[in-house]
């Protein structure tokens, strides 16, 4: 499969379209299988006991599966998640980033299915995995 946006390409689309995430998510690789993003995590992404919220990992899964469809479809805005299931496995590293790695499953014409693992920068085992589906409006 052909790439329609490389991960400079997403990252522009971000900051154009969405510039409310600019700065604090990046699109870092994007190929024919996976797409990687990273969340810049602060201490706005913190809740009570100092590890990262769930609401904060569940918007990375979010932003990192729209960007691996949209790397596939091309810049379509109103793509969006119609289901979502996330699996809190364990508590973020204080202090790291979080790191999504994302595979599309499926793509239609109309809907779109993609998993992601999220890891503390540097770790080995995921604390997050999260599968959606996404409608994709028609042309």
């Amino acid at each position: 499969m052909t790439l329609k946006m490389d991960a400079d390409a997403l990252n522009a689309f971000l900051d154009s379209d969405f510039p409310q995430v600019a700065g604090q998510y990046l699109v870092e690789t994007v190929d024919e299988t996976t797409l990687t993003a990273r969340l810049k995590v602060d201490q706005t992404h913190l809740r009570p006991g100092g590890t990262v919220s769930g609401p904060a990992m569940f918007a990375l899964a979010d932003l990192a599966i729209y960007c691996a469809i949209l790397s596939r479809i091309g810049p379509v805005a109103l793509a969006v998640t119609t289901n979502a299931s996330i699996d809190f496995m364990r508590k973020p590293a204080a202090g790291r980033d979080l790191i999504a790695q994302c595979r599309v499953l499926k793509l239609g014409r109309v809907l779109a299915v993609a998993e992601a693992l999220i890891f503390s920068d540097g770790g080995a085992e995921p604390v997050a995995r999260c599968s959606m589906t996404y409608s994709i409006p028609p042309k």
